[in-house]
C-alpha cells in the first residue's frame, strides 16, 4: 500500500521557474538537480515512491526534500551546515 504525503506541494509562478532553471543547469552539482526534480514532481501530484523510481533514488530521500520544502520553500533545498569537527585541511 503506497504511503500518500501529507506535504502538498504548490508552486507559485516564480517558484517554479527557478526549480525548472535549476533542473536544466549543466553547471549545478548534481545534488542541486535532483532537488529541483524532486520538488517539481511532488508539485504534479506524484508520489514518494513514483518520484524516487523515475529519479532511481530512494523514498527517503525523496520524503526528506518534498518536506524541508514544504517547510523552508527554496531555502530549504540548499545545504546546511554539518555538525562536527572542523576540516584540517582546505578543499
Amino acid at each position: 500500500m503506497p504511503r500518500i504525503s501529507p506535504f502538498i506541494i504548490v508552486l507559485s509562478a516564480n517558484e517554479e521557474r527557478i526549480l525548472v532553471e535549476r533542473s536544466r543547469q549543466y553547471t549545478s552539482s548534481y545534488c542541486e538537480v535532483v532537488r529541483a526534480k524532486i520538488v517539481l514532481l511532488a508539485a504534479t501530484g506524484l508520489e514518494n515512491e513514483q518520484i524516487a523510481q523515475r529519479l532511481d533514488t530512494s523514498r527517503q530521500l525523496v520524503a526528506k526534500w518534498r518536506k524541508r520544502f514544504f517547510h523552508e520553500r527554496l531555502d530549504g533545498l540548499e545545504d546546511q551546515p554539518r555538525g562536527g569537527r572542523p576540516r584540517s585541511f582546505s578543499p
